[in-house]
């Protein structure tokens, strides 16, 4: 069957509004905590110390190493999902109609960036010195990109996914440099790097699109997967998971292809191993998503039975993750606010417009807490932000207005 444990009821016996939005629980669940870790990393970046690069292993320690390594599952699963809720939506929508509604989508998620996210809820400004490309918006392109490749068979678009998965690492040695006035456009594509700068103001992206095109594609594929049959699926889910992490060991150990950065042995055996898997994620490197994919799969198998007691709050996050994902940014920046007049009895650098190296906000003299003070603060996070997204998840399966499908 084509749900995990919490079986959809008899489509007599419920609304109409619940049978139209009946979901995977197995991926509503690996999406709400791969949204929890999320927010590690992004609570990092308001209270840590944003001058410490975390995958820098001459001055990292092994925690803030972790800290930051684990988060690396995040963007690879949000854009895998992403592809596998366009395909799951095909049992209700159209070709057409699933192709306007992922366009539309996605230019809404590049709006969402670009003015309500960067100033409304990351920088608390308006003054565009410093602008940064980062999630939405490559998450915007891959849903435009993907309503144009639904009219191709689903093989075909998982083909092409898997296709500049595996080889967009030959791009590695093509610089923006050596593009002349197409730079800003390579940079957009492939490398990140500044799209433009006056001296006041910068447009930096982040997050290169083609590799994120490409796991939205397979995670496209994937959602054909969840019209097999319950065994079929568990069985394909493991093969393919186990698959994915040997291809990531072997590869890795080989040292020749799959990311621009080499490992090499530490002074340590465990610093050796951070090496190993220090793998690169602007863009996102064949390795990298091998190493990220993989135990992502993995993780699908083992909740597709049925949701642990314990990832309950999780399925509930994961069946609003956009609602979750502004919300839990806004509330960072907050009670950074909070801390910075509470410490200083001014706030003023959690509104000023950061230089890159101090992205997403300035912070003032002896700022950053100590590791476990920043995970104490994490932990918060879900926790008072569980209660609104159970009642705004009740208000999606109660409700079918159009503009919650953009929430």
């Amino acid at each position: 069957m084509a749900v995990t444990a919490a079986a959809v009821p008899v489509a007599a016996e419920v609304p109409a509004a619940a049978r139209a939005r009946a979901r995977i629980e197995s991926v509503d669940v690996v999406r709400g905590v791969i949204m929890i870790l999320m927010a590690l990393d992004h609570t990092r970046d308001y209270f840590g110390d944003l001058a410490a690069s975390p995958t820098d292993l001459a001055t990292a320690s092994a925690g803030l190493f972790m800290t930051r390594w684990i988060t690396h599952l995040c963007a690879p699963v949000f854009f895998l999902l992403t592809g596998t809720g366009a395909s799951l939506a095909r049992r209700r929508r159209s070709t057409g109609e699933l192709s306007r509604f992922l366009f539309t989508r996605g230019l809404w998620l590049i709006f969402l960036e670009l003015v309500l996210f960067r100033c409304l809820i990351l920088q608390f400004n308006f003054d565009y010195q410093t602008t940064v490309l980062t999630v939405l918006w490559a998450l915007g392109w891959a849903m435009i990109v993907l309503s144009a490749l639904v009219y191709l068979p689903v093989s075909v678009v998982t083909a092409i996914g898997a296709l500049v998965i595996v080889t967009h690492n030959l791009l590695d040695p093509v610089s923006a440099g050596a593009s002349g006035s197409l730079a800003p456009l390579w940079n957009v594509l492939h490398g990140p790097g500044v799209l433009f700068t006056d001296g006041r103001h910068m447009v930096f992206a982040a997050y290169p699109l083609i590799p994120w095109v490409g796991v939205t594609a397979v995670g496209y594929g994937l959602g054909e997967v969840y019209r097999w049959d319950a065994a079929r699926r568990r069985a394909f889910l493991l093969r393919i998971g186990v698959a994915l992490t040997a291809a990531f060991l072997a590869l890795r150990a080989a040292n020749v292809y799959g990311d621009p950065n080499r490992w090499a042995v530490q002074a340590t055996p465990l610093f050796t191993v951070l090496s190993f898997v220090n793998t690169t994620k602007y863009p996102p490197s064949l390795l990298f998503l091998l190493m990220t994919l993989g135990p992502a799969l993995l993780f699908l198998r083992a909740v597709d039975e049925r949701t642990p007691a314990l990832l309950r709050p999780a399925l509930i996050i994961g069946k609003v993750p956009m609602f979750y994902f502004l919300l839990h940014f806004l509330l960072i920046h907050v009670l950074a606010v909070v801390a910075a007049l509470l410490r200083y009895g001014e706030v003023h650098w959690m509104f000023e417009s950061p230089s890159l190296d101090k992205f997403p906000v300035t912070q003032p003299p002896g700022w950053p807490l100590p590791l476990p003070a920043v995970w104490l603060i994490w932990a918060s996070i879900p926790v008072m932000l569980y209660p609104l997204c159970r009642w705004f998840a009740g208000v999606r399966q109660r409700r079918t207005d159009w503009w919650l499908s953009y929430l």
